[in-house]
């Protein structure tokens, strides 16, 4: 079901788009490659000058190298578009400190402790949080969802539809279906 028509006339002032591509590598690792841009529908002044409309105010890129325990095993980011240029695009190197992280557990949580305000760039933190479910929709691409296996798939109980006491789950994962309490 889409969103209601708005109620009032509006002009559309900014845009934010994020894009995640996941790859396979020949090696057979995995790699993510991640883009936040920001464009004003108007012209934007800003301390360093005016943005001209059309004109990206932030264009942030990362790229993760991961293995299939979701282990980052590299890592990289930088800043095409900035507000403030030759200030806010030196930040891109301390993103390598992602190497060794795990993408699907406390990833999110340690992003944020890591790069915290003045440790990192906001736009580009922010883009590293859309990375733990695209990489998991990345892996999946290789693996049957409801294969047989002796562990419980990843996807149970992890939203509200897969929830292992849900009719979803009693339907299309017989096997990991539990009536009532799923942490029964």
């Amino acid at each position: 079901m889409p969103l209601p028509t708005p109620a009032v006339a509006r002009q559309r002032a900014h845009t934010r788009r994020i894009e995640v591509e996941g790859f396979l590598r020949e090696d057979g690792m995995l790699e993510l490659d991640a883009s936040l841009t920001d464009i004003k529908d108007l012209d934007y002044p800003i301390a360093s000058g005016v943005r001209p409309a059309g004109v990206p105010v932030h264009l942030m890129r990362v790229r993760v190298t991961f293995d299939e325990g979701f282990n980052i095993i590299a890592a990289a980011a930088c800043s095409d578009g900035v507000p403030y240029p030759g200030y806010c695009d030196t930040i891109g190197p301390v993103y390598a400190r992602l190497v060794g992280l795990n993408l699907v557990r406390g990833f999110r949580r340690t992003v944020g402790e890591m790069f915290s305000d003045v440790s990192g760039c906001t736009h580009i933190t922010e883009l590293l949080l859309s990375l733990p479910t695209a990489a998991i929709q990345t892996f999946a691409t290789f693996r049957r969802d409801n294969e047989e296996t002796k562990e419980k798939p990843f996807q149970l109980d992890r939203c509200h539809a897969l929830e292992t006491s849900s009719a979803a789950v009693q339907r299309y994962y017989p096997k990991w279906y539990r009536r009532g309490d799923p942490a029964a």
